[in-house]
Parts: C-alpha cells; sequence; structure tokens
C-alpha cells in the first residue's frame, strides 16, 4: 500500500514537473513590441484565445514584414473587424468559412465573381441588399 502511495506520488511529480516545462503560447506581456503593434486589435483578448489561435495570428505576424502595404492594410482591417464580433458572429463565420471550403471549385470560382460584382455595386445599392440579406450584413470591408 505505501509502495502505490509512493509510486502515485511520483507520478504525480513527475506529470506536475512536465507540465511546468512545456512551453506555453506567449501572453500578451511576452509579445515583441513588433508583434503587439500588429496584433494590436486583439490587445484585450489575446491572454484568452485558445493556443492555435495564438499559434496561428503569430504566423500572420511573422509573414507581415513581407506584405504590400495594401495586404498589411488588409490584415489590420480585418483583425479590427474580427475583435468587434461577438463569439456567436465569430462562430458563424468559422461554419460559412468552412463551408466554403468544402465547395467544389466551380462553386467556389461562382461564389467569387458574384462577391466581385457586389463590390462594384454603389454603396447605397449594397446597403439596401444588406438590410434585404441580414446574412450578407458585416462581409463588406472584407475583401
Amino acid at each position: 500500500m505505501v509502495r502505490a502511495a509512493v509510486a502515485a506520488a511520483l507520478l504525480l511529480l513527475a506529470l506536475t514537473s512536465a507540465a511546468e516545462t512545456t512551453p506555453k503560447e506567449p501572453g500578451w506581456a511576452q509579445l515583441t513590441d513588433s508583434q503587439r503593434q500588429v496584433l494590436a486589435p486583439l490587445a484585450e483578448e489575446w491572454d484568452v484565445l485558445r493556443p492555435w489561435q495564438r499559434e496561428k495570428m503569430l504566423d500572420i505576424v511573422r509573414d507581415y514584414p513581407k506584405m504590400s502595404p495594401e495586404q498589411q492594410q488588409r490584415v489590420q482591417k480585418r483583425l479590427t473587424h474580427w475583435s468587434r464580433m461577438t463569439p456567436y458572429e465569430r462562430e458563424n463565420a468559422r461554419k460559412k468559412y468552412q463551408e466554403y471550403s468544402n465547395l467544389p471549385p466551380e462553386k467556389k470560382a461562382e461564389l467569387r465573381k458574384k462577391w466581385q460584382e457586389y463590390q462594384r455595386l454603389p454603396e447605397a445599392r449594397r446597403e439596401a441588399l444588406r438590410r434585404e440579406n441580414p446574412d450578407i450584413d458585416g462581409l463588406d470591408g472584407l475583401d
């Protein structure tokens, strides 16, 4: 009985020390100044993001200096938009992206063409379409 308790204690100690040495994704305070600058729209929620989400954002930051100014501006716009979304809106966006990802190439091309046509419409017409179709509300600015 004592031997089992000692073995359990050693196992618990080993697991605890392994957990302490496992690198964790950096918190906001551990990010570099340049990382914080790019990820500024996510500052308030950074420390509660899931590890895979932080990793994805750090991948964006790594590629950011190689991007054109237009691409950098698009990243900033998208991060800002994402940071202002509710959890429900984010989950809905993830689902729609997953649905889009599973479409055949022809259907994706058709949707891209429709999106480009929508983007060319005057703002007043786009506003009217958004009122008629609440599902597309909030998509402007993500081009």
